[in-house]
C-alpha cells in the first residue's frame, strides 16, 4: 500500500568535502552522527524522458531506512510529495497510475542508476526534538539509456523533519552560505545526472515573449494543459480541491477555444472542446457533491440544537459519504480510460501544431479585446432575460445559463490579461464576482432539491421532516437575496467592462 510523505529540503554544493559545523545554526542544540548509508537507486522514465521534463522522479531504491519505490511529485520549489511503495520487481500499480497522465501508453524504462554514500546527522533542539536531517552524499551516476555516460559529485542536503517549522531551513541556509556553501544549480540528483551523463531533455529553451494574439493564447492554453496533466495524480490521491482545479483547467481551455474562434480554427478545436466538456462533466459529479455536502453541513451547524429533530446529521453524513465513495471509484476509472488518454494526446497535438487563423498573427490588443467584448454582450442578454423572468423554475434556469456564460467571459478575460493588462484583469474580477453570486444561487437550487429528497426519505422512515423544511426555507431566502443583489452587481460589471 502506497504512503505519502511531504519532503521539504534544500540542496547545496561546496568546493570542500564534508558538512560544515552546524552547531551554530539558530535553534540547534546538538548534532548527532547517524553513520553512513549506502543507497542504490535506479530511476525510471519514458524513452523521451517525459517525467524528467515535468520535474517528476520515479526510482527503485535499496539501502537506508526507506527502501522501496519512490515517486516524487513537485509541489513548489524545494517541496515535493514523495509517494512510497514497498520493493517489487516491477513498478507498483498505484505508482504507475499516478504517472499515467504524463506517460500515456509509453513504457517506463531504467534511465539512470545512482549509487550514493550518505553521511547523515540529525539536528536536534534543546528538548531533543528532531529539527532536520543533514547529509553529505557522494554520488556516482551511470546513464542506462541513450549513449550512456558516468558522473561523480558531492552534494549536501538539509531535509526538514516531519512537523518542524519550515522557517528553520532559512536559518540553516544562512549559516551554510556564511560557511561558503552555495545552493545547488540542479533541482534534484536525477536532473544533474541526466545533464552530466550526456543527452537530456529536462531543460528546454525559454519560451519567447508572447508578441501576437496567437502567442498569448497558446501560452495560456499550455498552462491549462499542464494543469490538467498535473491534476490527474492529484485527483487520484484525493487531494483537497484537486477535482475543482482540474475541472477549472478544462473549462478555461474550452472557453479559450470558444471565445477566440477568430484566432484558433474551431473546426479543429470544437471536437477537442467537446471532449473537455465530457471530462469536466465526469469531474463535476464528484466536485458538485463535495460543494453541496459542505454547504448543507455548514447550514445544519447554524441550526440551534433544539430545532434539529431526528437524525438529520447522520442522514446527511451517510448521503455524502455514500455518494462520494461511488463517484470516486467512477472518476478514477474515467481517468484510466482510453478516452481520457486520447484527450490528453489531442491537447498535445493541438499545441504542437496549432490551428491558427490569420488574426493570430496580429497584435493582441484589438483582436483579443474584440472577442472578449463579443462574449460579454452575450452575458448581458442572458442576465437581462433572467431578470425579466418571473421568480421560479424558469428564472433559476435562466440565471444558471447566465452564470455559465459569465464564467466563460471571465476565463476569456484572464487569457487576455497578459496582453491587455488592467482592463482585462478588472473585467475578470467583475465576472468572478458575478459568477460567485450566481453560483451561490445555483447551489441553493441544488441544496433545496437534495433537502426535498432527504425529507422524503426521512418521512418514509417515520422521522420528523421539520429540520429539512427549516433548511429549505433558509435556502429560499438565500436565493432571493442573491436575486435582489444581481441588478446592482451587474450594473457595476457593465460600468467596468472597458477594454
Amino acid at each position: 500500500m502506497a504512503e505519502t510523505k511531504r519532503e521539504i529540503e534544500r540542496k547545496y554544493e561546496s568546493d570542500d568535502s564534508g558538512l560544515p559545523d552546524l552547531t551554530g545554526v539558530a535553534g540547534v542544540a546538538s548534532v548527532l552522527d547517524q553513520g553512513v548509508a549506502e543507497l542504490d537507486a535506479t530511476y525510471y522514465d519514458t524513452a523521451d524522458e517525459r517525467l524528467a521534463a515535468s520535474a517528476v522522479t520515479l526510482r527503485r531504491r535499496t539501502g537506508g531506512s526507506d527502501a522501496g519505490w519512490h515517486l516524487k511529485l513537485p509541489v513548489e520549489p524545494g517541496v515535493r510529495d514523495e509517494v512510497r511503495a514497498p520493493l517489487s520487481d516491477t513498478v507498483p500499480g498505484e505508482i504507475a497510475a499516478l504517472v499515467r497522465s504524463r506517460i500515456r501508453h509509453a513504457e517506463l524504462v531504467p534511465v539512470v542508476r545512482l549509487r550514493s554514500s550518505r553521511d547523515v546527522c540529525h539536528l536536534l533542539d534543546a528538548d531533543g526534538t528532531l529539527l532536520a536531517e543533514a547529509s553529505v552524499d557522494e554520488v556516482r551516476a551511470e546513464r542506462l539509456n541513450r549513449a550512456g555516460g558516468t558522473a561523480r559529485w558531492t552534494e549536501i542536503e538539509v531535509e526538514l523533519a516531519d512537523g518542524a517549522d519550515p522557517a528553520f531551513l532559512a536559518k540553516a541556509d544562512k549559516h551554510l552560505r556564511k560557511a561558503g556553501v552555495r545552493p545547488s544549480a540542479s533541482p534534484s540528483k536525477l536532473a544533474r545526472a541526466l545533464e552530466e551523463t550526456g543527452g537530456t531533455r529536462t531543460r528546454t529553451a525559454a519560451s519567447a515573449k508572447p508578441v501576437t494574439a496567437g502567442d498569448h493564447l497558446l501560452a495560456y492554453l499550455r498552462a491549462q494543459r499542464d494543469a490538467i496533466v498535473a491534476g490527474d495524480p492529484a485527483v487520484r490521491r484525493d487531494l483537497p480541491d484537486s477535482v475543482h482545479q482540474m475541472r477549472v483547467a478544462t473549462r478555461r481551455m474550452r472557453s479559450t477555444f470558444r471565445v477566440f474562434g477568430s484566432v484558433l480554427d474551431r473546426a479543429v478545436t470544437d471536437p477537442v472542446a467537446a471532449e473537455l466538456k465530457w471530462l469536466a462533466g465526469e469531474l463535476g459529479a464528484d466536485r458538485d457533491q463535495e460543494v453541496l455536502a459542505a454547504r448543507l453541513t455548514a447550514a445544519l451547524d447554524d441550526v440551534p440544537p433544539a430545532l434539529v429533530h431526528g437524525p438529520v446529521r447522520e442522514r446527511l453524513t451517510a448521503w455524502a459519504s455514500a455518494r462520494h465513495g461511488h463517484t470516486r471509484g467512477h472518476l478514477v476509472a474515467v481517468l484510466d480510460s482510453a478516452r481520457a488518454l486520447a484527450l490528453l494526446d489531442s491537447l498535445d497535438a493541438v499545441l504542437a501544431d496549432p490551428p491558427l487563423r490569420k488574426k493570430a498573427a496580429k497584435k493582441p490588443d484589438a483582436v483579443l479585446a474584440a472577442a472578449v467584448h463579443k462574449d460579454l454582450a452575450k452575458v448581458s442578454r442572458l442576465v437581462a432575460r433572467a431578470l425579466e423572468t418571473p421568480p421560479g423554475h424558469d428564472r433559476d434556469v435562466a440565471l444558471h445559463e447566465a452564470r455559465k456564460k459569465a464564467k466563460r467571459t471571465r476565463y476569456a478575460a484572464e487569457a487576455a490579461t497578459p496582453a491587455l493588462g488592467r482592463p482585462a484583469r478588472s473585467l475578470a474580477k467583475s465576472m468572478k464576482s458575478l459568477t460567485s453570486l450566481l453560483g451561490d444561487h445555483q447551489d441553493s437550487v441544488m441544496a433545496r432539491h437534495t433537502l426535498r429528497e432527504l425529507s422524503a426519505v426521512a418521512h418514509a422512515a417515520g422521522e420528523s421532516a421539520f429540520t429539512y423544511g427549516l433548511l429549505h426555507g433558509r435556502e429560499e431566502a438565500r436565493a432571493a437575496a442573491a436575486e435582489r443583489e444581481l441588478p446592482r452587481l451587474w450594473k457595476e460589471a457593465e460600468a467596468g467592462a472597458r477594454l
